[in-house]
């Protein structure tokens, strides 16, 4: 039994569908089960991790976890890490970022700090561990669906900043290879994930446009602006504009290197964002 954490997100349902395809026992963790709409079958529970006091039973008779847990915090991770300790889980997938560098440098700012905190949790809690570091989301493209719906505008702080976007099923197929793996091979492994090629956010609305038979149009607006949109209740404005700027420094300098790490786990390349945007074209529509 694997245990699926954040199940109706873009990552977890594509890992839900993935582990159910090769076969694994899957019990689906999310807030609304009757509104989660994943495949029959899966054993779909109620769960708050965030609430929840008594986290045990949620994971009796799973062999692993796929974590992800970025909105709770490393204080969720370790009460979560810590039942999946009691409950007799084996192994834990984290999915975390590739702004995690294992250096002083991730208390610099707030998604390096937060995962870096999310992984000090999963090590601290004695079980084995695959961390799933993902670069540029491509998923992260559907803020600008409701500017694209109505208006065909994407505005954005930077639109020369640039980024290799990955297909949330890439997450999806690598942690599926860590928590089914057998060998041992991904035992203590941190791999950064990417698509497979450098876009600029420009060359990105392009594809969607493509995707969509769209003109859409790139207004760039200020870091302000961009940070007051991104914000939300488990994102505060300081750490928004933070992430903008660090966004716009890629403009000069890639932020995360294209990596082979899709290829060499599932054995074939990533998917371009041109099929991602094929994929999602319906949500801009």
């Amino acid at each position: 039994m694997i245990i699926v954490t954040g199940a109706t997100g873009n990552i977890g349902r594509a890992l839900v569908d993935r582990l159910l395809a090769d076969g694994a026992a899957v019990r689906a963790l999310t807030r609304d089960p009757a509104r989660a709409g994943l495949p029959a079958a899966a054993e779909t529970v109620r769960a708050d991790l965030t609430e929840t006091d008594d986290l045990v039973p949620l994971l009796t008779g799973a062999d692993a976890l796929f974590l992800n847990l970025a909105a709770g915090g490393d204080r969720a991770a370790v009460a979560l890490t810590g039942a999946a300790v009691r409950a007799g889980v084996r192994r834990i997938v984290l999915n975390s970022s590739m702004a995690v560098t294992d250096t002083p440098a991730d208390d610099s700012h707030h998604v390096a700090r937060l995962h870096a905190g999310l992984e000090r949790a999963v090590r601290g809690s004695g079980l084995e561990w695959t961390f799933v570091r993902g670069g540029n989301y491509a998923t992260n493209a559907l803020a600008w669906a409701p500017s694209i719906r109505t208006s065909g505008v994407v505005r954005d702080a930077h639109p020369g900043a640039r980024g290799v976007p990955v297909h949330e099923a890439d997450l999806a197929d690598v942690a599926a290879a860590a928590l089914l793996d057998r060998t041992g091979a991904h035992l203590g492994q941190a791999y950064p994930v990417t698509g497979p090629e450098e876009l600029t956010v420009a060359q990105q609305v392009a594809e969607i446009g493509r995707a969509t038979g769209k003109e859409i149009r790139v207004e760039e607006i200020s870091e302000e602006a961009a940070a007051e949109a991104m914000a939300g209740p488990h994102f505060p404005k300081e750490a928004a504009l933070e992430l903008v700027r660090m966004v716009g420094q890629s403009v000069d300098a890639l932020a995360f290197p294209v990596s082979d790490a899709v290829e060499r786990i599932t054995g074939r390349p990533p998917r371009t964002f041109a099929q991602w945007a094929h994929d999602h074209a319906a949500d801009f529509s």
